[in-house]
């Protein structure tokens, strides 16, 4: 549906244009604009973004039609990503910045942010600290980051995309906000400017970040699958340089709960077999090697027509539950990569459930945040405690109300991506590892009869 506008006065070019959208959040959207209204800076204009909400939000954007300093638009259901791209056509500032419908600003987060932007010529967008609150308004906690001066910032978490003020001609150079993936706006953004350009932030709590069960935010699926495409997209261009891309997949006669156990089937096709053939359709590896200490493997490899694929042979005492998997690994590497180049995935056999997005995420993250490795992790959802002098205290926050900072993971034992100079040094991880997140019907592991008849009941279903 085309979009509609309500008419406006023109005036002089503001200097930042702010944009407020709402789907549904009509009883905060008041909340929202007024503290718009509120800026000790007054240099901005306003559009106010009905996106096919069913709620009273037309009838709150009609209050403030008479401010000539507003614009209002019907969008009729787009979608954030391209309501973005709209803000970014219609916007006439020389910096741009979202408010969702259901945040509030602090008074001076444009004085702030925007004075940033004329102060540092050379930064293309910079971003506050922010509260938490609940949805009646109480603040829950101040959201700090470290400053991006102090560290890395390619391996800090990507900013919000709502109250980022970022230079509208930047947004423009890098074609605005994709529209297929209908989630994500701010990791979309990181993944374009990160290499090419200087991010800031400001450690003030800026704006107040409304958490509740309508939020966008709370589609986890829908997010992991958007960051997970943005990633793949954004190193294409950059993975030849870390070629050969190589997938191990460790295999062992003794030591497992049951002799062989890349041979157990799981309905009908053998754990070997099935990680096999979820490697091979892959276009990432260069390589997929079997790593055995038994050639019992071989007819289940010879049955695979692929020239990508090997068998190595590990020694026996590399098998031993006790010992590091870094030696086969080294070995392996030093065989098929001798200069040490590559990466190495390494494939979990007893993880049955593993998807191929996965196993690509891994090398994905590795590149995307010039990591030395990346390991896959789940959150633990379950309440986890350290002993204190005073007592046992949360770890991590079990409550509705968690930003980024109050999850806990623990390694999902799926898949880890490491560059292969690492393992010449010994090492399996490297100085600078990062994690990505996998769901919790990935990080099913086989290590007992028990496991194994329960996978099978998960398999057929």
């Amino acid at each position: 549906m085309p979009h509609q506008a309500t008419p406006s006065v023109a005036g002089k070019t503001p200097q930042v244009s702010v944009y407020v959208v709402s789907r549904d959040y009509g009883r905060f959207l008041a909340e929202a604009i007024e503290s718009v209204l509120r800026q000790h800076h007054d240099d901005w204009e306003l559009l106010l973004i009905d996106d096919g909400s069913t709620d009273n939000t037309a009838d709150v954007l009609k209050l403030y039609s008479g401010d000539r300093r507003v614009r209002a638009f019907s969008t009729g259901g787009i979608g954030l990503p391209a309501v973005c791209n709209l803000a970014l056509h219609e916007a006439r500032g020389k910096y741009l910045i979202r408010l969702d419908g259901d945040d509030v600003l602090d008074e001076n987060a444009l004085l702030v942010l925007a004075g940033y932007l004329e102060r540092e010529s050379d930064v293309a967008l910079v971003f506050p600290d922010y509260y938490l609150m609940d949805e009646g308004g109480e603040i829950l906690a101040h959201e700090r980051r470290q400053n991006l001066a102090e560290a890395n910032h390619k391996m800090q978490p990507p900013p919000n995309g709502a109250c980022t003020l970022i230079r509208k001609s930047v947004l423009e150079s890098v074609g605005g906000y994709r529209e297929d993936l209908g989630a994500q706006d701010g990791f979309d953004l990181w993944a374009k400017v990160r290499n090419t350009h200087r991010a800031a932030n400001v450690n003030l709590p800026l704006f107040y970040y409304r958490r509740h069960g309508q939020n966008l935010t709370n589609s986890t699926y829908r997010i992991l699958a958007a960051r997970r495409q943005i990633k793949k997209d954004a190193i294409w261009p950059e993975l030849e340089r870390f070629r050969p891309l190589m997938a191990v997949i460790p295999c062992r006669h003794n030591y497992d709960f049951r002799s062989d156990l890349w041979s157990v089937e799981l309905n009908g096709k053998s754990l070997l077999r099935r990680k096999l053939e979820l490697c091979l359709s892959s276009t990432f590896f260069d390589r997929v090697i079997v790593a055995s200490d038994t050639e019992a493997v071989l007819p289940t490899i010879e049955s695979f027509a692929d020239p990508r694929l090997a068998f190595f042979k590990r020694e026996p005492s590399e098998t031993l539950r006790s010992r590091s998997i870094v030696g086969t690994l080294s070995r392996a590497a030093q065989t098929f990569d001798p200069e040490l180049n590559g990466v190495t995935v390494l494939c979990y056999l007893p993880s049955p459930f593993v998807t191929l997005g996965s196993l690509e995420e891994a090398i994905c993250t590795l590149v995307f945040n010039g990591a030395d490795s990346s390991v896959g992790v789940e959150e633990i959802k379950e309440p986890v405690f350290c002993r204190t002098p005073f007592g046992l205290k949360a770890v991590n926050s079990i409550n509705s109300f968690r930003s980024d900072f109050d999850f806990v993971y623990r390694e999902a034992n799926i898949a880890l991506a490491t560059r292969n100079q690492n393992l010449r040094l010994g090492s399996l991880v490297g100085p600078c590892p990062i994690n990505f997140v996998v769901a919790h019907e990935e990080s099913f592991f086989i290590d007992s009869e028990k496991k194994l008849k329960i996978a099978h009941i998960l398999d057929a279903q």
